[in-house]
């Protein structure tokens, strides 16, 4: 089995971070390089850890991995999480509130039949 080496690139550069909160309680934190640089531009969910010395650290987060439905339904869908549990969800607009135990029994029944269908054709 092959193993595959990371490799990482690093770019050290000089600038001025500024620090500061909104009114609405976020921070942020802004970088203006003070040098000439050419990389190339991304944007990404990151981790980021402010220490108590003022040093950065940032760490972009790993994509996120949804499930795939096995079945869907008009306001439906059944999947098997990576967690080997089954989920089961279900939405509809609040505005149709009235119709919600009608079209929840309805759509879990039809996603029942379904799972039904393929465990016999499965046998």
């Amino acid at each position: 089995m092959a193993t595959k080496k990371k490799s990482s690139k690093h770019i050290s550069v000089d600038g001025l971070m500024t620090f500061g909160e909104l009114k609405n309680g976020l921070h942020t934190a802004d970088f203006m390089c003070g040098e000439d640089v050419k990389m190339e531009a991304y944007a990404a969910k990151c981790k980021v850890q402010v220490m108590r010395d003022g040093n950065v650290y940032v760490t972009e987060l790993p994509k996120r991995v949804r499930n795939k439905a096995i079945f869907r339904d008009d306001n439906c869908s059944l999947s098997l999480g990576r967690d080997g549990k089954f989920y089961f969800v279900f939405t509809l607009p609040e505005e149709l509130v009235d119709e919600l135990p009608e079209q929840l029994v309805s759509q879990a029944g039809a996603i029942a039949q379904k799972v039904l269908r393929n465990i016999i054709y499965k046998l």
